[in-house]
């Protein structure tokens, strides 16, 4: 039997097409590497970290244990490579910052600062309070005033010792951290009797909107807190309960008597959403895009609903 054979005349444009495709390819493939997912499993274990802190009476010594779990299963996803993206290292980091020695915050820290140069747009208070939980892990002053402590046998919360020689106010500004003065105002807030505990005395979402406004009103001589954090925080247990109309109202409230805030709209936005507002919950996320044009949240849900 004659053997087949086959003379393949490459010409010279065949080969300056494959020379090309070639170097091509070597531009593609790192961009193909790049485009990595985040960790579900790693956010859904930030997501529990989070809501399992957002309850009354928390049960610590079992909190602590689940905490434990968690960072136990990091460091497995660490050792199989498991934690790629920004936002991987960023809810890695916040897992280790739950734990109570060394070695988790100073994985904090480090997960924190590979988060930050994977993705400039992530959040970096968490590095500042990841900094500051560092050292006072390690029994130093904290330098950005992230940590408040209400030690055995005390009823009030107080800010952890600060040396505020090493950070300015700008810094602290540039890591979404308060100014010192703000911090003096925080750790008052902190120990006001919070609204949801009028709430629970009334039952009346209308009755405690009234309340609300009194008090905020009062300013610095009221005993409750009125703070943005605190009623955005009370919409939420409001959402939590199922009582979602009840919380929209004080979302409303909020961007009421905080109207320069960008969360104030941005959580608002989400419960129009939630409650299938969506013209209603666009123009909300739009206010908060425009009071802060870094809220990439905002942008990425009014992009997504075009």
């Amino acid at each position: 039997m004659k053997k087949l054979q086959f003379n393949i005349t490459i010409n010279a444009p065949c080969m300056k097409l494959c020379k090309f495709l070639k170097i091509l390819s070597l531009f593609i493939f790192p961009l193909t590497v790049l485009a990595q997912t985040d960790n579900s499993e790693l956010q859904k274990m930030y997501n529990e970290d989070q809501s399992s802190r957002m309850v009354k009476n928390i049960n610590w010594s079992v909190l602590s244990k689940q905490d434990k779990e968690r960072e136990k299963r990091v460091y497995e996803m660490i050792n199989s490579e498991q934690i790629i993206t920004g936002k991987d290292y960023y809810n890695s980091a916040m897992i280790f910052q739950h734990d109570n020695d060394t070695i988790a915050s100073s994985m904090a820290v480090k997960h924190m600062k590979k988060a930050i140069e994977l993705d400039s747009t992530i959040n970096k208070w968490l590095l500042a309070a990841a900094i500051d939980r560092d050292l006072m892990r390690q029994k130093k002053p904290q330098i950005y005033g992230t940590q408040y402590v209400m030690n055995n046998g005390e009823t009030k919360w107080k800010r952890y010792d600060i040396d505020s020689t090493q950070v300015t106010d700008e810094q602290r500004k540039f890591y979404k951290v308060e100014t010192l003065a703000e911090q003096i105002l925080k750790e008052r807030n902190m120990n006001l009797t919070p609204i949801s505990e009028f709430h629970s005395k009334s039952s009346s979402i209308n009755q405690t909107i009234k309340f609300i406004k009194s008090e905020h009103k009062k300013g610095l001589k009221s005993a409750y807190n009125t703070s943005e954090n605190e009623l955005n925080g009370f919409a939420y247990e409001l959402l939590k309960a199922k009582k979602e109309n009840d919380a929209l109202e004080i979302f409303i409230l909020n961007t009421k008597l905080y109207p320069n805030q960008f969360n104030t709209f941005d959580s608002l936005g989400e419960c129009l959403l939630l409650l299938g507002k969506k013209e209603e919950s666009l123009n909300a996320y739009k206010k908060a895009l425009k009071l802060n044009p870094k809220n990439e949240n905002a942008r990425k849900i009014i992009e997504s609903q075009k």
